[in-house]
């Protein structure tokens, strides 16, 4: 069938609508028409250039939301009808880590990925007769898409799809890390209140926390974060070095747990030098520059503090999201408010260049 998609020939270059073709499910495939799908700077890390670990051209887009249009031979847990979520993260259940019970990281759809392509090697999308890569396996910027089943979660059917999408990566990300790793009465730090780091504040709120530390230096998404529940606000910006310093003074020597969102290296150094002695945990959520490398104190590490990653919050796609579909429907976290911009598809260079101006909290662009 035929499909408008914003498609990125290359990096620091407007994407273009294009028509493209695709290709119906194979086996183990589903085929899903995306009604909403967020912008999220992993997507943008790619079309700016900053990380070029995905290849071009490419249809972008991993926070997505839509109903399924048909499924190939063999697939069980979803059909035609079904409100869904693409997974950038698959939950196959067979692979090692998925049996080891201790991960939400699933390496079955890893390698074709990383790659454009889906599971048998060859990619859905053409243009002009030339195959178009995929994007995280999602491609929500395109109105049609065909993700495998491991990466599909079934979601309630009354849950707005504008709403929905966030489920993709930036409010269960968010939720997820901040309910994995605080406890009730926690002192946090959020670095970067983006669309992950506001939803890393409700997350903790959620989770029971004391105190929540919201720092940035966009006042926009500081006041943001105050309305999801951050208790104390930092501009970074006049501080400059000495902000370590400050939030150890202002927590007793240092918080519970901290969170980094913004990507950038500086910037979680930062998140592990203010976690307290004995049990202060880092966790880093940001996309960093492709090649990046972070040194911390040795000495910071044997004194009993954790830095450690988390990746989609933590939580498994196809058997957990519904989960926060149904938090999300009973109000215990919420969207509203986080997306600051809705806009046609056709507008995703626009929506792209709000984020990078800092003048967007969330965009989320509709399929007509």
């Amino acid at each position: 069938m035929q499909s408008r998609a914003a498609v990125c020939h290359s990096a620091n270059q407007p994407m273009t609508m294009e028509t493209v073709e695709v290709e119906g499910p194979k086996s183990g495939e589903v085929l899903i028409e995306i009604k909403a799908t967020g912008v999220c700077h992993t997507d943008a890390v790619i079309f700016w250039g900053i990380n070029a670990n995905s290849p071009l051209p490419a249809i972008l887009g991993h926070e997505g939301a839509g109903v399924v249009v048909e499924v190939g031979p063999d697939v069980e847990t979803v059909r035609p009808g079904d409100h869904v979520v693409p997974l950038y993260g698959a939950e196959c259940g067979t692979c090692r880590q998925c049996r080891s019970g201790r991960t939400n990281i699933c390496w079955s759809t890893r390698k074709t990925r990383d790659l454009g392509v889906l599971l048998d090697g060859t990619a859905r999308f053409r243009l002009n007769g030339q195959p178009i890569h995929h994007f995280m396996g999602t491609s929500t910027f395109s109105r049609y898409t065909v993700v495998p089943e491991v990466a599909v979660a079934r979601i309630r059917s009354d849950l707005p799809l504008a709403q929905a999408c966030l489920l993709g990566c930036g409010v269960t990300t968010g939720v997820g890390a901040a309910m994995h790793d605080v406890r009730p009465g926690d002192t946090v730090a959020v670095f970067g209140l983006g669309g992950v780091g506001v939803n890393i504040v409700q997350g903790a709120r959620a989770a029971g926390a004391a105190r929540i530390i919201g720092i940035d230096p966009n006042p926009m998404k500081r006041d943001l974060a105050a309305r999801f529940g951050a208790t104390d606000l930092i501009d970074p910006v006049p501080l400059g070095p000495r902000l370590v310093a400050a939030i150890i003074d202002m927590t007793d020597g240092g918080v519970d747990v901290s969170f980094e969102s913004s990507g950038e290296l500086g910037v979680m150094r930062q998140a592990f030098e203010c976690t307290c002695v004995g049990w202060g945990t880092c966790v880093l959520l940001g996309v960093e520059p492709d090649g990046a490398e972070i040194g911390v104190r040795p000495v910071m590490v044997r004194y009993g503090r954790t830095l450690k990653g988390s990746y989609f919050g933590g939580v498994k796609g196809r058997s957990q999201l519904g989960r926060y579909a149904d938090m999300l429907a009973a109000g215990t976290i919420t969207v509203d408010g986080l997306v600051s911009h809705t806009l046609p598809i056709d507008a995703v260079n626009e929506a792209f260049e709000l984020m990078r101006t800092g003048q967007s909290s969330r965009a989320v662009l509709l399929h007509a």
